[in-house]
């Protein structure tokens, strides 16, 4: 098995899916000629020409707009932000249109649309450019969400999300761009990860940690220093996709460790750790033997200073003093 970054799995993943439907097109600011904002979708116009990977005007509700159409006509568009924040420019076409046409129609009309991009706080470029609006999205019916935390899942699940014939909104993070991780080989077979499976990253028995995209990293690291400092055991469970929730492998982990911690990005008022707690509290109540803790993003606007969002933001100290409230 190969190492690659986490960006040149997701551009392998697209790669492939351009080789392997000819309806699959690249569509956004900067990710023709320029290679891409983060350099994700270097050299895949020289590779694949004019009519593949189109560059757009700095209009996401044009682009954005044209992509949804494009897509109940056929064309399986990726679209990708520059910044997830900038989501709200095109609002109406990602939730009025993108999650209601399929069920407007009857089913007679699918929007196989991915829309990905950065969506996170901690490059210190303010609070217009940090927002993480997982969470949000979710709360949809029509859309799916995904957000990947290691370069396996971003090339598998990027090749599920475009291969699906609805929109899914793909979460990436700037900060795990240039991270490396095992990668399966083409040569071994089509690598592609099914939307809706959490993944057990780490194997525990005292406490489980549930998260998705960056925080997973975190995580990871903070179940090494409970165990080598606290001797406490943790499982650590990667949701990768929001909607649809992985139920079962949530419960599952729940009712082995009887501890739990939700570790979130989002801030805590509504986040997607609020509606893990939720389904935690409605069907494991009487497996839990400690209160249901969450770690999540101090409740403001991302904090320009780099000192200061990194501690607003979860990170494996946090993680760790939350485990020892309850472990």
């Amino acid at each position: 098995m190969r190492t690659l970054t986490y960006r040149e799995a997701l551009r392998e993943g697209m790669d492939e899916e351009l080789a392997r439907d000819e309806n699959v097109v690249l569509m956004g600011e900067e990710v023709a000629q320029y290679n891409g904002a983060y350099k994700v979708t270097e050299g895949l116009w020289k590779k694949w020409g004019d009519k593949r990977i189109v560059d757009t005007p700095i209009s996401e509700a044009g682009f954005i707009g044209m992509g949804i159409g494009a897509s109940m006509l056929g064309v399986r568009p990726v679209m990708e932000l520059m910044f997830w924040s900038f989501h709200s420019v095109a609002f109406d076409q990602l939730v009025s249109n993108a999650a209601c046409v399929r069920y407007m129609s009857g089913g007679l009309i699918h929007c196989p649309i991915v829309v990905r991009g950065p969506a996170n706080g901690g490059t210190n470029v303010g609070a217009t450019h940090s927002h993480i609006p997982e969470g949000m999205f979710a709360a949809f019916p029509g859309l799916k969400v995904v957000a990947p935390a290691t370069p396996a899942d971003v090339k598998g699940l990027i090749k599920a999300s475009i291969r699906d014939n609805d929109p899914v909104f793909f979460m990436e993070n700037t900060l795990l761009y240039g991270t490396t991780g095992p990668v399966p080989d083409p040569a071994d077979g089509d690598h592609v990860v099914p939307l809706g499976v959490a993944d057990l990253k780490r194997e525990g028995s005292d406490l489980s940690l549930i998260a998705h995209g960056r925080s997973v990293i975190h995580c990871l690291e903070a179940a090494e220093t409970l165990q080598r400092d606290h001797g406490i055991s943790c499982d650590v469970l990667d949701l990768r996709t929001i909607r649809p929730l992985d139920q079962e492998a949530i419960l599952k982990t729940v009712r082995k460790t009887h501890r739990v911690v939700l570790v979130d990005e989002s801030k805590a008022f509504g986040g997607v750790s609020a509606m893990v707690a939720t389904l935690i509290q409605d069907h494991c109540f009487d497996d839990l033997d400690a209160p249901i803790k969450r770690v999540t993003s101090l409740d403001a606007p991302a904090i320009y200073s780099k000192y200061v969002e990194n501690d607003q933001l979860p990170n494996p100290k946090r993680i760790v003093e939350k485990v020892l409230t309850i472990a």
